[in-house]
């Protein structure tokens, strides 16, 4: 995986791989996501990233949703705790359309009224979609568990209340606040050079000058395990066992990342598939994440199971958990374990989608992209007493939360 970074004439710094193929992909990175909003700005991250695509001085909604859908390409975008990405993929011969239209959106949307107030609707319905469906509602509640009084814990939707009031003139200073080149990074994937790319990428900047705020945050501090049950309106029980974890800098990150692949990781041969769900046959859904933040970090456990075996199964977690804390990885088991996360990552990059994003995401937060021959050694090094000190350490079970929704007539 061979790649170049630059840095263009307003100060945005660039990443390309020049990879053989008719497809290609272009991304816009912002270093601001809803952990970075006030306490009256909460939901404009999101917000705001729907209502780019409403309006710009150059073009109404319609012929921005048309441009790249026109020449069969597609145009998207995403808003995360930190970030906010701009991204399309489309044919190679195309690359200048994207390069225009992506900054066009960012860096000159108009917000139209009539449009935020459509948008609004739009947004309210994905929360209460969020909120009708209790597998993607727990995870939002453990959050506040794991981050209690912090920005990290809040939805990225915001809520209701948020959403109504959010105004014109808020989006307008939010996106003066942070959307400039210092706060930017852009990714590319195609079969482009990267001389070429620099020169298409200069020709459609634009040209005013553009300031705003440096992101500043505050590390989450006030954690407590806590152990929760909720009566909800749901037919099974809904698990949630977890821990505030690693920052993506920690020197422990890449064996979480290894160990988490191991427990819960996508894999069929997962601890936590083979022994609760093949063995049992207790979990159609079950999963375990770590998800790295600029200061902080979140690992955690979601199963959902008939209420009958909810103690059952809860305790067959711990017991996953207790195995790795006291029981370390063999010589085989170990190397296993790493030949199939290099396996994962390798597959990943096969997708120049995937590289792009990748690429984009590690240059806004390291500031540096590691080569795949790095990753690797990276995994290599790690021993299996790495793997036993973090999982003594995240799995701690004095640490470790818990959030289950049961039914409403299910005794507790």
């Amino acid at each position: 995986m061979e790649f170049e970074v630059f840095s263009l004439s307003n100060g945005i710094q660039v990443i390309h791989q020049q990879k053989n193929g008719d497809a290609a992909h272009l991304g816009l990175f912002v270093n601001v996501g809803s952990r970075d909003e006030n306490e009256d700005e909460i939901g404009l991250a999101h917000m705001l990233e729907h209502c780019m695509f409403k309006g710009t001085t150059n073009r109404r909604a319609y012929h921005i949703l048309n441009r790249l859908d026109n020449i069969g390409g597609e145009l998207n975008a995403y808003t995360t705790k930190e970030e906010t990405t701009i991204h399309s993929s489309f044919l190679k011969q195309y690359y200048q359309r994207a390069i225009e239209l992506t900054f066009d959106i960012a860096f000159n949307p108009t917000f139209p009224d009539k449009e935020i107030t459509r948008e609004k609707l739009i947004i309210l319905d994905e929360f209460y979609a969020y909120k009708e469906n209790p597998s993607d509602q727990i995870f939002e509640d453990f959050d506040q568990i794991i981050f209690p009084d912090h920005a990290l814990g809040r939805s990225i939707l915001g809520s209701p209340k948020h959403i109504k009031k959010a105004k014109r003139k808020n989006l307008l200073q939010f996106h003066q606040n942070y959307y400039h080149p210092e706060n930017m990074v852009i990714a590319s994937v195609g079969n482009v050079t990267t001389k070429q790319l620099r020169k298409w990428l200069e020709k459609h900047l634009p040209q005013q000058i553009l300031t705003g705020k440096k992101v500043q945050r505050e590390a989450p501090n006030n954690y407590e395990a806590l152990q929760k049950i909720q009566k909800k309106q749901v037919h099974q029980a809904h698990i949630m066992i977890g821990n505030q974890a690693y920052a993506y800098g920690h020197d422990q990150k890449r064996a979480l990342i290894l160990l988490n692949n191991i427990l819960g990781g996508p894999s069929l041969n997962n601890r936590l598939n083979l022994n609760i769900s093949e063995k049992h046959g207790f979990a159609y859904h079950l999963e375990s994440n770590y998800s790295g933040f600029s200061d902080s970090g979140e690992f955690s456990i979601y199963m959902g199971t008939d209420h009958k075996q909810l103690d059952q199964s809860v305790n067959l977690i711990h017991k996953e958990l207790h195995k790795l804390r006291s029981e370390k990885l063999g010589v085989i088991q170990l190397n296993q374990a790493k030949q199939q996360i290099k396996g994962q990552i390798a597959l990943g990059h096969e997708s120049g989608l995937n590289i792009m994003l990748s690429l984009g995401k590690s240059l806004l937060t390291f500031n540096k992209v590691d080569f795949l021959n790095e990753i690797f050694q990276q995994i290599d090094k790690i021993t299996a007493t790495d793997l036993a000190d973090v999982a003594n350490e995240v799995f701690d079970p004095q640490k470790l939360s818990s959030l289950i929704y049961v039914p409403k007539n299910y005794s507790i």
